[in-house]
């Protein structure tokens, strides 16, 4: 993964290639909307925000109006004043953020709606970092359930990831192949988690941050 502040927005946007995943990192709020989101897609389709309409999922995941680029996947997140948008040609990514906080019901979170081995990985580490590690696991199983196109409603207990030092690893998910998917973790700062995930072969990442207004 790469980490760069680049130009402009319709610089990069021009060289995605297929064996790429580009994040970009910006400021968000509510009242935004979708504004953002479709300021960015223009620059991948060469055309004006106002053109670019989106549509709804079955479970809420946008995705581009019939009638514009089909090869272009994209999914976003935002929360507490960031969002985070992720663009690749012929996939579907997944992409969450959280901003890192104490979670002072993590475990008993976990313990319900978790997989068993999550929660048991959860309630062995110390109480100092057990916040953190659940968002990891949180931000990771959403990213995959919105690559798959659905929500939490999904059921949370019927994918389980594991966090090792060097890479997140997606060990079960019901009715799929594990092997097929990729998860990584998105070093954005340290009050940030976030993870994105994504069916189909190792993909290089590409990090740029959007001056506010970009």
């Amino acid at each position: 993964m790469t980490a760069a502040h680049v130009p402009t927005l319709a610089n990069v946007a021009e060289h995605l290639r297929d064996d790429e995943i580009h994040v970009w990192r910006l400021d968000y709020r509510p009242s935004h909307q979708r504004a953002p989101l479709r300021g960015v897609l223009a620059a991948y389709l060469g055309i004006a925000a106002e053109r670019v309409a989106l549509t709804d999922g079955e479970h809420g995941r946008p995705a581009l109006a019939a009638g514009l680029d089909p090869s272009l996947g994209f999914n976003w997140s935002h929360s507490d004043g960031q969002a985070l948008i992720a663009i690749g040609r012929h996939i579907a990514p997944g992409i969450d953020l959280e901003r890192l906080r104490p979670r002072a019901r993590a475990l008993e979170i976990a313990e319900r709606y978790f997989s068993v081995d999550e929660a048991a990985a959860l309630a062995a580490l110390p109480e100092a970092e057990r916040s953190a590690a659940f968002l990891e696991l949180w931000t990771a199983k959403e990213a995959v359930l919105k690559a798959l196109g659905r929500g939490i409603a999904f059921g949370l207990d019927r994918l389980s990831i594991a966090s090792a030092i060097d890479r997140l690893h997606l060990q079960r998910l019901e009715g799929d192949d594990v092997g097929a998917w990729q998860l990584q973790r998105l070093d954005i700062d340290s009050s940030l988690v976030a993870t994105l995930a994504w069916r189909g072969g190792e993909r290089r990442i590409r990090l740029g941050t959007l001056a506010s207004g970009a």
